[in-house]
């Protein structure tokens, strides 16, 4: 009987093993155009792929958070989200803030998202953070597999 233990601790292991090589990581991702973002988050969606955050997601890329089910998305230790207002390049090459567009963002992340944004004044050139334990209280906790693709 006592190697029942270590046969359940195995089978567990290798389950998380095969679970994982159907995820995708985000490590080191600043943002781009929101539909982009959209699209392939959408393929994601559809793929019924895990996402690991992992690392530093910004701008286009927390759409993540609103496209993914909420229970196909976890975040380690490392997960550090950056929001801000979408922009356009203005003539002079500045960057003006897009209303439309920064409310077409807004309305896609989850309730607890949008709450914690209000509290910090919305969404403005100015980005926020959400990381450590406020997004952990958001996010399950995962745990890293070196075969999950980095995206």
């Amino acid at each position: 009987m006592k190697s029942l233990p270590t046969l359940l601790a195995t089978t567990t292991l290798l389950a998380g093993i095969g679970a994982s090589d159907a995820a995708v990581r985000i490590v080191e991702d600043p943002g781009g155009r929101i539909g982009t973002y959209v699209d392939k988050y959408k393929g994601v969606r559809s793929s019924g792929e895990m996402v690991i955050i992992d690392g530093f997601c910004a701008s286009a890329c927390t759409i993540v958070l609103g496209t993914v089910p909420h229970d196909k998305i976890c975040v380690t230790t490392r997960a550090k989200l950056g929001f801000h207002a979408a922009w356009d390049p203005g003539s002079s090459g500045r960057k003006t803030t897009n209303p439309g567009a920064t409310q077409t963002l807004y309305s896609m992340y989850p309730f607890e998202v949008r709450r914690w944004i209000d509290q910090r004044g919305g969404l403005t050139p100015r980005m926020i953070f959400l990381s450590g334990r406020q997004l952990a209280a958001m996010y399950r906790p995962c745990y890293l597999d070196s075969r999950a693709s980095s995206h």
